[in-house]
């Protein structure tokens, strides 16, 4: 980031980052936040010059903050829309104000961003299937009987997660390897998640495997498999995001893996992007390294798109704790000492 600090220099007005809610995910407020504050720093770009917001669920409280930062002096956008309608409103709005958007984590389906910055989410769900594959197999599961559960049917990259990982478990359910108990709507609230796994488990009692496509959905699931008895090393349970309290499951024996994005990746990317904008001249081949199409307009956006990583035990040490995603001290508090010590974390 630091080379960046000449164009920096060069480009006029300020960059608003308008993040989506704190409910969804917590590394809204863990990461993103704090991640794409310090990259603008790093490059030079005054405190006064970056504004990070978050709606708060909010369609209406998101593009009036769009609306109010554009009157503010913002010439880039970085949107993590919450939904398709307001954030292609507000991608609307920017163009017709000569604003720059950049769709960041998710693309505004229908929009008219300039850029996109984000991870392979195809990729993602991928690692999520293959990643349900090993645990089925490391925790001897016999007979895998698996609910499969989805991200909001609004969020496009729910429907990539999906493509990902279905593409990975379909082939089983088709040759009877594995059986699919259920296939609830799906949503990214995680009350909402856990009352349709709830009513899943109840009319499939003999299910014994768990997709879920991140940690604040399987969190609460894996509270109501524990009331229920189920133990450690038993029941395979999925993620994304590598959040503390999905960290904490998986060293427990309660979640066999998570999908690990490096935000601070992410937001330095999303950054860079935002200071060419804000420079007038166009990100070079170097820092855009592909396009994603918009499935709804057909256009090929100009895309950064960045690798994810799954994570189990053995690899929290050289990825989330080795970036300072999450810290020893906050992972291995409590109770949850002794599972640290188990796979040898330590710092």
């Amino acid at each position: 980031m630091s080379s960046l600090k000449s164009l920096a220099a060069e480009g006029k007005g300020k960059i608003a980052a308008i993040l989506p809610d704190t409910t969804t995910s917590a590394r809204y407020t863990e990461f993103d936040a704090p991640y794409l504050m310090k990259a603008a720093s790093m490059a030079g770009i005054p405190s006064s010059d970056m504004i990070v917001q978050n709606a708060q669920g909010s369609d209406a409280t998101q593009y009036a903050d769009a609306q109010a930062d554009i009157t503010n002096g913002a010439d880039v956008i970085i949107l993590d829309g919450l939904d398709d309608g307001v954030g292609a409103k507000i991608e609307s709005y920017a163009k017709s104000k000569g604003a720059v958007v950049i769709d960041y984590d998710r693309m505004t389906t229908g929009g008219s961003r300039q850029y996109y910055v984000s991870f392979n989410n195809v990729q993602v769900g991928t690692l999520i299937g293959n990643g349900l594959v090993s645990c089925v197999a490391n925790w001897k599961v016999k007979n895998p009987n698996v609910i499969d559960m989805t991200g909001s049917p609004t969020d496009p990259n729910a429907a990539q997660f999906a493509q990902g990982y279905n593409a990975v478990l379909n082939p089983l359910f088709k040759a009877g390897t594995w059986k699919l108990a259920a296939s609830p709507a799906g949503t990214w609230d995680p009350p909402t998640a856990a009352t349709e796994f709830e009513q899943a488990y109840t009319a499939h009692p003999d299910a014994n495997a768990l997709l879920s496509p991140n940690d604040e959905n399987a969190a609460p699931i894996i509270t109501y498999l524990k009331s229920h008895g189920i133990k450690p090393d038993t029941f395979p349970v999925t993620g994304q995001d590598a959040t503390l309290v999905g960290l904490q499951n998986i060293i427990s024996g309660y979640q066999c893996g998570t999908v690990y994005k490096a935000i601070n990746q992410e937001a330095q990317a999303a950054v860079a992007v935002a200071i060419y904008a804000r420079a007038s001249k166009t990100p070079p081949s170097s820092l855009l390294n592909g396009t994603n199409k918009d499935p709804k307009t057909g256009a090929e956006v100009p895309s950064v798109l960045l690798a994810p990583q799954w994570v189990t035990p053995s690899t929290i040490s050289s990825t989330v704790i080795k970036d300072g995603a999450i810290t020893v001290s906050q992972l291995c508090s409590g109770s949850y000492a002794a599972d640290c010590t188990k796979y040898g974390i330590s710092g």
